[in-house]
């Protein structure tokens, strides 16, 4: 973990409630795809967990949805403000596991990390096949960023507006010669892909937090062995482990 000032160099409206954010700043302590980093606002007394979407030696990019008062405080930031920020929190994704063909499962907000783990795999020779899953065609973004990488793409939506009609959990149940998998989304949405994928995985859960790095014990859960703290032991924990 590490403390660092980062400056906003962009903070743009992706959805009408999903931004982009860039920021300029100090990433070296940012070591595995999953991680997360714990910001500052001003006014506020917690900080707020934001998933980390990519990330080079000088930026940071981080995705968000306004859902409260702390998010929407920080879709107002314009280019040229600091901010206090943690960086290198949570265990991220372990890559080795992954076999030749993983795939790679975002929900919604949870989307966001599966592209800096997309880059990775590719990186090390791997194949990964990617499903994305939103509730309405209005509500989807990245889509093309992740084509771009030369990855196959499948997309969800509940409600039929783009791609497959339903669930992520429709795509899966198409797919058979995934070799692993990986995912981020909603816990209902988890659970269901523990029940219906055909092989192991990690998943990383959404959790609220308070100090993001283990010592309030706030976000503590239950696993087959023993109490785990979503923001230091976790975010990502494996298929095998969660007691649902």
């Amino acid at each position: 973990m590490k403390q660092s000032i980062f400056t906003v160099k962009s903070n743009q409206h992706l959805t009408d409630t999903v931004l982009k954010m860039v920021l300029a700043g100090d990433t070296s302590a940012i070591t595995a795809s999953g991680q997360f980093v714990n910001i500052k606002l001003d006014g506020f007394f917690l900080r707020r967990p934001i998933s980390v979407c990519d990330y080079n030696e000088k930026t940071l990019t981080i995705l968000y949805k306004v859902v409260g008062k702390g998010t929407q405080y920080l879709s107002t930031l314009a280019a040229g403000k600091q901010l206090d920020i943690l960086t290198g929190l949570g265990n991220g994704y372990d890559t080795s596991k992954s076999g030749m063909h993983p795939l790679l499962i975002g929900g919604g907000v949870g989307v966001p990390p599966m592209y800096r783990l997309a880059k990775n795999l590719l990186e090390e020779g791997k194949k990964p096949e990617v499903i994305l899953g939103f509730n309405t065609k209005a509500e989807a973004f990245y889509i093309d960023e992740f084509r771009a990488l030369g990855v196959p793409v499948h997309v969800a939506t509940a409600d039929g507006s783009l791609g497959t009609k339903g669930f992520v959990t429709d795509v899966v149940k198409t797919l058979k010669d995934y070799t692993y998998f990986y995912t981020c989304g909603p816990e209902p949405m988890l659970k269901a892909l523990s029940d219906v994928t055909e092989t192991s995985g990690q998943l990383s859960f959404e959790e609220r937090m308070g100090c993001g790095f283990g010592a309030c014990m706030g976000c503590s859960c239950e696993t087959k062995y023993g109490n785990k703290r979503i923001c230091k032991d976790g975010p990502v924990l494996e298929k095998e482990e969660i007691k649902w």
